[in-house]
């Protein structure tokens, strides 16, 4: 008899337990600062014991930067999955649309774990780490796309960091102190407009 509904089963007890640890800890932490917040807390608001959070996460600081490698994850997947004809400008927009866009739709709970990254300077420190290596992959796949070397032409790593900057000014502006709060899709459309015209110039 095969035993694959069984593992499928507990992978996604496992993933539906590691979900509720990192939305426990994630609100927790923007709540009430990174220092503040104990493992304990966090297991406890989970539901799970401490012993069972250090089965999916070595420390707390672990599961923002989880979070960080979905968002990079989610990048990289947007950007494959774009039409093959499509201009870079379209395909990178949507590609770092995908998590603005999540944040958008639940802005209630992604504003405060947005701030609360950029303003705790080990958090920051990390987002940057992961902000060079989401450069690098959409590189990659940009390269890919449009049959271009990134150890022998510019282009693909400039268009992909310029990507990942209009990201980061977006997040910075979007988790900023004014009342209202834009929608990000919304700022990286308007980003990407100001980008587009250098974005498709010819690659070559």
């Amino acid at each position: 008899m095969s035993t694959r509904p069984e593992v499928s089963l507990a992978q996604r007890k496992r993933q539906l337990v590691a979900t509720e640890l990192t939305e426990a800890a994630l609100q927790l932490l923007a709540l009430r600062g990174f220092d503040a917040v104990t493992v304990d807390e966090i297991a406890t608001t989970a539901g799970v014991s401490k012993r069972t959070f250090f089965r999916y996460f070595a420390s707390k600081e672990d599961v923002v930067v989880q979070f960080l490698a979905d968002m990079g994850a989610d990048m990289r997947a947007g950007l494959a999955a774009r039409p093959a004809g499509e201009r870079p400008s379209e395909a990178l927009l949507h590609a770092v649309s995908v998590p603005l866009s999540l944040c958008g739709d639940h802005a209630e709970r992604a504003l405060p774990v947005v701030r609360l990254i950029l303003r705790t300077p080990a958090l920051l420190a990390r987002f940057l780490e992961h902000e060079a290596r989401w450069r690098e992959e959409l590189t990659e796949e940009l390269g890919a796309r449009l049959g271009l070397d990134p150890e022998a032409e510019l282009y693909p790593r400039l268009a992909a960091g310029m990507a990942v900057a209009a990201f980061d000014t977006v997040l910075h502006h979007w988790s900023g102190d004014g009342e209202e709060a834009e929608d990000p899709t919304v700022l990286i459309g308007r980003a990407f407009a100001v980008l587009a015209p250098a974005l498709d110039r010819e690659t070559h």
